[in-house]
């Protein structure tokens, strides 16, 4: 066994490791499946903990389960005993946890020479410890007092351990993702809500939305196995990459951050797979007569949406789905004050969360920065975008294709950050094309702060902005 797991590493071009990680996650979705067939809310509540808990053990090894316990334990007995202070207090353990591994393991060195580790689950597992304790926090509070979106997920009443264990470990979901809320988890498991039999008819079936994930899955692993070998890491520190001019260091960097893409999109598209075919990736139903289930609770990324998005602010849409409406929930919307609008404070620190999130090397960390400059910078393209009047079409129509182009150039350009990780490697590669993608958002902002047009009527677009 031993021998054919590594003739088959070998075959797709990576590691034993990376090799028995993908194995299980793929397995999710038949695990998943199974869940819809368990009898009683008790049953599905151990299945969903205990198959969870099995994946994590052959995926990582027994360790990992020790590393689980630790967050969900802190989390849980939080709640039970200063549920006042239960979501800042999990908040601060959580995240403090989620470092202390990324500090010790520095997985993201692993993760460069196709290692993997337990790190990349435990960081999707704090997510949900920190929603639900600030949801049962929240519960204490006066309706008046939250945000719709606060009284929709708020808990009054302390889930079980045993609901909450199954929660954080869901037959694997906590692999990749995508993020959920306890109260939906608990809908979902006691056929209530958008779960519960209705007039609509039978619960619908979540199998063309599960062939559509999978073959989309597909796509992108094969279009990642043809680039990868032609644009990778080493080929951004590599001599041939040194001797080239501006334009083709600048075009490689975005052929390598395009790339690295595919990948993430190819695991993200199996979670999806994975919840859909569960039944807890329903997300409601259209308006359309008769009405059609809508499976978007799942949904981690739009490709298409990334990929030619008109401007760096529709970026955390359609990108990391889940996670970025985790962090609007739960950081941004919850530093801003009452009565007062958000600014950049909220925007950067939103960032700088995610960038500790991912972990403490500095390339996570300059991305993330540079994130919040791309998005302010766009934002102050809309703006003059906003204000052309209907009869300088073509003025307007050149703005808009100057946004998408600043978009694909500052994403690809930060992405590198990411990729490289060290501070070294990222200061230099940003310096092989004259920082191009930081000074340009840096100019923007400024331009922006004296260049400030009249604010127009606001439409339904610049609401969704």
């Amino acid at each position: 066994m031993p021998f054919e797991m590594e003739s088959m590493a070998a075959a797709i071009g990576v590691s034993v490791p990376v090799l028995r990680f993908l194995l299980c996650f793929v397995v999710t979705i038949p695990v998943s499946f199974i869940h819809r067939f368990v009898p009683s809310s008790f049953g599905k509540h151990l299945y969903a903990a205990i198959s969870g808990a099995f994946l994590s053990y052959l995926s990582f090894g027994f360790s990992s389960n020790l590393h689980f316990l630790v967050p969900m334990l802190l989390g849980y007995l939080s709640m039970v005993l200063f549920r006042p202070y239960c979501g800042i207090l999990t908040f601060l353990f959580g995240f403090g946890y989620l470092i202390g591994c990324h500090v010790y393991y520095m997985s993201g060195d692993a993760w460069k020479e196709g290692g993997i580790d337990a790190t990349g689950a435990l960081m999707v597992l704090t997510l949900k410890v920190i929603s639900c304790a600030m949801n049962y926090n929240d519960g204490l509070l006066k309706e008046e007092e939250l945000r719709e979106v606060q009284k929709k997920n708020r808990l009054i009443k302390l889930p079980s351990f045993i609901e909450y264990v199954g929660y954080c470990l869901c037959c694997g979901s906590h692999f990749a993702g995508p993020v959920y809320e306890m109260k939906d988890y608990l809908e979902w498991t006691e056929r209530k809500g958008i779960w519960a039999p209705s007039e609509k008819g039978p619960s619908p079936s979540p199998f063309g939305a599960t062939i559509r994930a999978l073959f989309q899955a597909a796509v992108c692993m094969a279009l990642y196995l043809y680039l990868i070998p032609q644009y990778n890491i080493p080929g951004l520190n590599g001599p041939a990459y040194k001797g080239w001019g501006f334009w083709k260091r600048l075009g490689y960097q975005y052929m390598s951050g395009f790339t690295a893409r595919w990948k993430y999109y190819f695991i993200w598209s199996i979670s999806e797979a994975a919840i859909i075919v569960s039944g807890l990736g329903l997300s409601g139903w259209t308006e359309a007569s008769p009405p059609r289930p809508q499976w978007d609770r799942a949904k981690n990324v739009d490709v298409l949406g990334v990929e030619f998005a008109k401007s760096a602010v529709q970026l955390p849409l359609v990108w990391n789905i889940q996670v970025s409406t985790w962090l609007r929930h739960y950081v941004y919307d919850r530093l801003v004050q009452k009565g007062k609008k958000p600014g950049f404070f909220q925007l950067l620190a939103t960032q700088t969360t995610s960038a500790v999130w991912h972990g403490l090397y500095p390339g996570y960390i300059i991305f993330f920065v540079q994130s919040a400059l791309m998005i302010a910078g766009s934002r102050v393209l809309y703006r003059w975008q906003q204000t052309i009047p209907p009869n300088m079409a073509l003025v307007k129509k050149l703005l808009v294709f100057i946004n998408v182009a600043y978009t694909i150039l500052v994403l690809n350009y930060s992405a590198v950050g990411f990729m490289v990780l060290s501070l070294q490697e990222t200061i230099a590669l940003y310096g092989s094309v004259y920082y191009i993608g930081t000074i340009v958002p840096i100019l923007l902002i400024l331009l922006g702060n004296i260049i400030k047009p009249a604010k127009p009527a606001r439409s339904k677009a610049r609401k969704e902005q």
